[in-house]
């Protein structure tokens, strides 16, 4: 038993001294976790610090940026008060120089006006003087001649008995010298005569176009004189230089372009700039006509919005037509048509006949062929343009009717060569899908004409230059091309990039067609 207790009693101790040891080392962990929380609070409460420093720091940094933007912005503000104000300020001041010199530019027209007027009146003053003076004097010739009549009268009375055998022997003498004289003189009036016959019958060989045609040019040519000779008297009595005013005009030419919004106010302002008192209007007329019809030969020609412009602004100022369709008939005579036939008779020499026809010439140079149908073409797009263009809201004065009249004109008067065929090519391109929709059948019978006499001719010619306007002709008139629009004959809503920047073929190369 002793033995049995002492193990237990071994036992027993160790067992305490292991819970002991145990309960030392929970003691230990415990303490050391203690430890450990009481560190991480330390450490969250001085974090805790730090953070609501950084916060109370950031907060004043933002109170002071936000003063700083706040101070520039105010600042800023300023500034752009201060500009507006000096803006005004300047504009005030242009508006006022502007309308000082608009007062002092009129007052000075007035004065210029009333200095013309008073030059006007005394050359008419001085001329009714000097035509008093002149029947005076007339009258005064006429009483002297009268009196010195009725003296000689007197005298010979005196004398006739003395001179009558004399007299008679000298009347009978004077007869027959008077009838060999008149037969001369009548020979040589009948060959007088005869030349002018000759050379009116030799115009009328050189000359192919419809006696309607010629009368209508002639009228519209007459009214250009008119106003060519109106600004020659302008400029040589005013002293005001209106080149400017033609530089506007071209500028706004030059900047037409293919959209409603752009020919809509392209005709504004020049209807606004032919109503400018500042400015004669037959000046600029005269300079829109010119303008017009040379933009023909620019690059960047838009003939359909061109045409737009145009039927926009003689709508309302009729006028105008008859003096560019003048412009046109003395660029291109084809816009006629009128046609000019090589005559040695007619024409000193073969440089004067290309004059006629429209060649220009550069440093005593007439120009080549192909220059010259590039810029026939060029113009009867326009006209072709023209006739067809019938914007809403507008009236064209020279509208598809005056097209339909030029095509039966000009087949029907006009030979059969490289230059109509190019005229006649480019005016069905522009004006043929109009044509078709107003007259239909008939237009497709017109068509039938140039198909078997007009190209029938052309080939009869045997001219093989002349093949590839014969083709673009014909496949015009087989293909039915005439059945669509032509490209740019409608305006667009908004400027697009192929209209800002045409194709420089817009389907074939102009350069290399038929010339």
């Amino acid at each position: 038993m002793d033995e049995g207790n002492s193990e237990e009693a071994a036992f027993f101790e160790l067992m305490n001294e292991y819970q002991l040891e145990v309960k030392d080392e929970i003691r230990n962990q415990i303490s050391a976790l203690e430890t450990n929380l009481i560190n991480g609070s330390e450490k969250s409460a001085s974090a805790l610090v730090r953070v609501e420093k950084y916060r109370d720091a950031r907060r004043d940094m933002d109170k002071k940026i936000d003063t700083q933007y706040q101070r520039k912005l105010a600042e800023a503000l300023d500034n752009h008060l201060t500009a507006i104000q000096r803006d005004h300020e300047l504009k005030s001041q242009i508006e006022e120089k502007k309308i000082k010199n608009d007062a002092a530019y009129e007052e000075a027209r007035r004065k210029e006006k009333a200095l013309y007027e008073e030059k006007l009146r005394q050359e008419k003053a001085k001329a009714e003087a000097e035509a008093k003076l002149r029947e005076e004097a007339e009258r005064a010739a006429a009483l002297e001649a009268e009196r010195k009549a009725k003296e000689a009268a007197d005298k010979l009375a005196a004398e006739a008995s003395e001179r009558v055998a004399r007299a008679v022997a000298q009347q009978e003498a004077v007869g027959l010298h008077t009838d060999g004289s008149l037969a001369n003189s009548s020979s040589q009036s009948e060959k007088i005569q005869s030349n002018k016959t000759k050379k009116s019958e030799s115009a009328g060989d050189v000359v192919k176009a419809a006696k309607s045609a010629l009368i209508v040019e002639q009228g519209r040519l007459q009214k250009f004189k008119e106003i060519d000779e109106k600004n020659r008297e302008i400029h040589i009595n005013f002293v005001q230089d209106f080149s400017s005013n033609e530089r506007h005009v071209a500028r706004l030419i030059r900047q037409i372009r293919g959209t409603k919004d752009n020919v809509r106010s392209k005709a504004s302002e020049l209807v606004k700039i032919f109503s400018n008192p500042a400015c004669p209007q037959s000046i600029s007329i005269a300079a829109f006509a010119r303008k017009v019809v040379s933009h023909c030969e620019s690059p960047d020609n838009a003939a359909f919005a061109c045409a737009h412009v145009i039927v926009m602004v003689t709508s309302k100022m009729p006028h105008v037509m008859d003096v560019l369709l003048a412009e046109f008939h003395m660029a291109c005579i084809f816009t006629v048509p009128k046609y000019i036939v090589y005559s040695k008779t007619a024409f000193e020499s073969k440089e004067a006949y290309y004059k006629a026809l429209g060649f220009q010439e550069d440093n005593g140079k007439i120009e080549n062929v192909k220059d010259y149908l590039k810029r026939l073409e060029s113009y009867m797009r326009l006209y072709g343009a023209l006739v067809q263009t019938e914007p809403p809201g507008f009236q064209n004065a020279h509208g598809l009717k005056e097209g339909w009249a030029w095509l039966a004109r000009f087949l029907n008067t006009l030979p059969a060569n490289v230059y109509t065929a190019v005229a006649l090519n480019a005016f069905l391109q522009m004006a043929g899908f109009g044509l078709f929709r107003r007259y239909r059948r008939q237009f497709q019978k017109i068509l039938n004409v140039i198909s078997e006499d007009y190209l029938g001719a052309l080939k009869a010619r045997g001219d093989s230059e002349l093949k590839p306007i014969i083709a673009e002709i014909q496949s015009y008139i087989e293909d039915k091309k005439f059945l669509k629009e032509p490209e740019g004959r409608a305006m667009q809503d908004s400027l697009l990039s192929s209209v800002m920047v045409p194709e420089s073929d817009h389907g074939y190369n102009q350069s290399n067609r038929y010339y």
